[in-house]
């Protein structure tokens, strides 16, 4: 049996803050200390208080540091990873012209497998313990993908991507096909460890009707897995989803009639959306995703918030990689404060931690194992250091409260402010 007694600046959120001065929305100890027992969290509270309960346990010192929930990330690119970085006119130019002729490397396991190490690296060096991940359409990808996440005992949500039309050969399933090896994945790896599936039809522009029945079918017989996709994240791919699917009210109704749209159905961007699409989300549950660095880098539009969360919809955030430009969650919330204040809306750097902390965890539906300190739940932790550059250090000199703190860290942190990354109580980034 494995103890540790974390000890450090402890912070967890346990619902939404209303604002900034909602300090009862979250739990802090300036002198704290996490008790983790084999990959558990025991008991969260005061240093001096939990020493006598964890006698003879291991002490890692973090106490000049903040300890949170790992930040969790809810929409990435597996096969991507090698494309972060690449010029584009826009959405579908940059798709056409990089991210399909890297996807088709994917056939290659050999190549899946380093990759997938690389994936995880840099998730786990920024703070991360969980992703939700399009793969290829390779079902090779996906083994590769949670074989890796298997190993490093985290907790990872992804799918064989299904696309059956529009895109290079080589990158193209059948609705049959997409089927039969989705169906086969959900069976090898769905619940298996810490890992979930998600029927993932990449976007209703590389899907047939046919196809999108299929993943529809797939989502009935396995309520259980999450579903993934695509929607209004550039004007041109709306009004290209209208010619193909004319006969659908607009871009979320065609997932809608598929039978797509659940709680635990993930919507990529959500940018431009209707009245009735909005009205669709709040039917269904359906949760849409905020990818800011990746909808600046290809000016796809402005994420409306405020307007969601207006109509009950709590929406998820995530890095987009490789559409989005870094692994880091500190520098996703750098960028999506700006998206928001470009919105007229505000961030505050409580709402903005816990979004990608238990905020997060609650989109997935997971919140009573990921996304917070409470006991019981696994000991996924990041450790951030906001004095990590010198030009925070500098910074640093002159904050008072915990919110500057935070708002540093989400301006000016990156990689370099976090100094260690826990999965399940075990220490992940090299120092």
């Amino acid at each position: 049996m494995s103890e540790t007694l974390f000890l450090g600046r402890v912070l967890s959120f346990h619902r939404r803050p209303e604002g900034a001065d909602d300090a009862r929305a979250f739990l802090f100890h300036e002198a704290g200390a996490v008790h983790v027992k084999d990959g558990r969290i025991v008991a969260v509270g005061p240093a001096d208080q939990l020493r006598s309960a964890a006698v003879g346990a291991e002490v890692v010192d973090h106490r000049d540091h903040l300890i949170m929930p790992g930040f969790i990330d809810t929409h990435l690119h597996f096969p991507q990873v090698q494309v972060l970085a690449s010029w584009g006119k826009d959405l579908l130019d940059w798709l056409n012209t990089y991210t399909f002729v890297e996807e088709q490397r994917f056939a290659d396991i050999a190549h899946c497998e380093a990759m997938a190490k690389g994936f995880y690296d840099g998730l786990l060096n920024n703070g991360t313990t969980t992703g939700v991940a399009y793969g290829s359409v390779h079902a090779a990808s996906v083994d590769a993908m949670f074989s890796e996440a298997e190993r490093r005992g985290m907790c990872m949500i992804g799918g064989k991507v299904m696309m059956d039309c529009h895109a290079p050969e080589a990158l193209l399933d059948t609705a049959q096909q997409g089927y039969d090896e989705s169906l086969a994945l959900i069976e090898r790896w769905h619940g298996k460890a810490r890992l979930h599936y998600a029927i993932t039809p990449r976007f209703a522009l590389t899907s047939t009707p046919a196809q999108l029945e299929a993943a529809g079918a797939l989502c009935a017989k396995h309520p259980d897995c999450y579903m993934q996709t695509h929607v209004s994240e550039n004007v041109s791919e709306i009004a290209r989803a209208r010619e193909l699917y004319p006969d659908a009210p607009d871009y979320v109704g065609i997932y809608e009639h598929y039978g797509l749209l659940s709680k635990r159905a993930l919507l990529g961007h959500a940018i431009h959306l209707e009245p009735r699409e909005i009205d669709a989300l709040v039917e269904t549950g359906a949760k849409p995703v905020f990818c800011p660095t990746s909808n600046l880098f290809l000016g796809s539009g402005l994420y409306d918030d405020a307007g969601l969360r207006a109509r009950g919809i709590r929406g998820g955030i995530a890095t987009d990689i490789g559409g989005g430009t870094s692994y880091s969650m500190l520098q996703t919330l750098n960028e999506g404060y700006k998206v928001l204040q470009l919105r007229g809306q505000q961030m505050h750097p409580f709402e903005a931690f816990d979004w990608v902390t238990r905020g997060n965890a609650e989109v997935l539906g997971l919140e009573g194992e990921i996304g917070t300190l409470e006991a019981g739940t696994a000991a996924d932790m990041v450790v951030l250091n906001a004095r990590a550059t010198p030009e925070m250090r500098l910074r640093a000199d002159r904050i008072e409260t915990l919110a500057e703190e935070l708002f540093l860290l989400m301006i000016m942190g990156d990689d370099r402010s976090v100094a260690q990354t826990y999965v399940g109580g075990v220490a992940q980034k090299d120092i």
